[in-house]
C-alpha cells in the first residue's frame, strides 16, 4: 500500500488569512453598527413615512427637533428639556454615589480577605445579568412598600445599583497594580492610614476612578427599562421622553433625538480615552 501523501493539501497562505480575518471583523462591525447607521439615515429622510431607504434626504426633522425643543407642543405633559434635564441630574448624581460606594469596595476587595468575599463580588457583579425587567418591577415593589416618597431618588438608587459593578471593576483594575509596599512606605514616614488612602492610594487609581465615573454616568443617561417601572410625571428621562413619543405613532424626530444622544454618549466615550487610556478601564 502507498502511504497517503498530505502534500497536495490546499493551504491557507497567511495573506489570505488576514484577508479573511478582516473582511470577518469588517462584517461583525458593520452588523453591530448598523442599528445607529439606520437610525443616522432615517434622521436625514425627506420623507413623512418610515420607508427605508429614504426616497430623499433634509434636515426637516432636525428642525422639527429643534422647535420641538425650543417650543415644546401643547400636547406634551412634559417638554425634552425638562427630560433632558431630569436625565443629567440622575446620572450626575449616580456617577458620584457610584464612585463614593466603589473606591472603599474596590479597597477592600483587594486588600482584605473576610469570609462570603467571594459572595459580595458575585453580589456586586449580579446587576449585570439580572433581568431587567425583574429588577424594575421588584424595585417598584419595594419603594411602593416604603412609607416616604422618595421622588427622583428612586431612579438614582435603581441607576447606582446598575452602574455599581462598571465602577467597582474599573476601579478594581486600577488597584489590582498598587502594592501594599505603598502603603507600608506611607505609614514609615509617619502618615496615617487615611493620609495614606488619600495621598499614594487614590491619586494611583484615578485612570480607574475616571473610568467608573464616566461608565456611570453613560449607564444611568442611557437607562430605559428600570427606569420605566419607576418614573413618574416629574421624573421622566430623556429615554423614556422618546419612548413616549412613539406609542401611538412614530414621530420621525426621535431619530433626530436619538442621533443626539449617540452623539452625546460619543463624547463622552471619546473623553475617557483620552483620560484614561487603556489605564484602569475594565468592562
Amino acid at each position: 500500500m502507498k502511504a497517503l501523501s498530505f502534500s497536495h493539501r490546499p493551504r491557507i497562505l497567511p495573506g489570505q488569512l488576514t484577508r479573511m480575518t478582516g473582511w470577518l471583523a469588517g462584517a461583525v462591525l458593520l452588523l453591530a453598527a448598523m442599528p445607529i447607521i439606520t437610525m443616522i439615515v432615517m434622521s436625514f429622510s425627506a420623507s413623512d413615512t418610515l420607508a427605508f431607504p429614504p426616497s430623499g434626504y433634509s434636515l426637516q426633522w432636525y428642525r422639527s427637533a429643534w422647535q420641538t425643543f425650543v417650543s415644546p407642543e401643547s400636547s406634551d405633559v412634559l417638554s425634552m428639556g425638562q427630560a433632558l434635564g431630569t436625565s443629567l441630574m440622575v446620572a450626575v448624581t449616580t456617577m458620584f454615589i457610584a464612585a463614593a460606594i466603589s473606591i472603599p469596595a474596590a479597597y477592600a476587595l483587594h486588600r482584605f480577605d473576610f469570609p462570603g468575599k467571594s459572595i459580595v463580588e458575585q453580589f456586586i457583579a449580579l446587576p449585570m445579568v439580572y433581568p431587567l425587567v425583574m429588577l424594575g418591577i421588584s424595585l417598584l415593589l419595594v419603594f411602593n412598600y416604603l412609607p416616604v416618597e422618595l421622588g427622583l431618588f428612586r431612579l438614582v438608587i435603581a441607576h447606582v445599583i446598575l452602574a455599581l459593578p462598571f465602577a467597582v471593576k474599573n476601579c478594581s483594575a486600577s488597584i489590582a497594580g498598587i502594592g501594599p509596599e505603598y502603603e507600608e512606605a506611607a505609614f514609615l514616614m509617619g502618615a496615617s492610614p487615611l493620609r495614606a488612602m488619600i495621598d499614594v492610594v487614590l491619586p494611583q487609581m484615578r485612570p480607574g476612578i475616571l473610568a467608573g465615573m464616566l461608565f456611570a454616568f453613560i449607564v444611568s443617561f442611557n437607562e430605559f427599562t428600570v427606569t420605566f417601572f419607576l418614573y413618574d410625571i416629574n421624573s421622566m428621562t430623556l429615554p423614556v421622553w422618546l419612548y413616549s413619543r412613539t406609542v401611538s405613532s412614530l414621530d420621525p424626530t426621535v431619530f433626530s433625538f436619538a442621533v443626539f444622544i449617540v452623539l452625546i454618549d460619543f463624547i463622552l466615550i471619546w473623553l475617557l480615552e483620552k483620560l484614561v487610556g487603556d489605564e484602569g478601564v475594565s468592562l
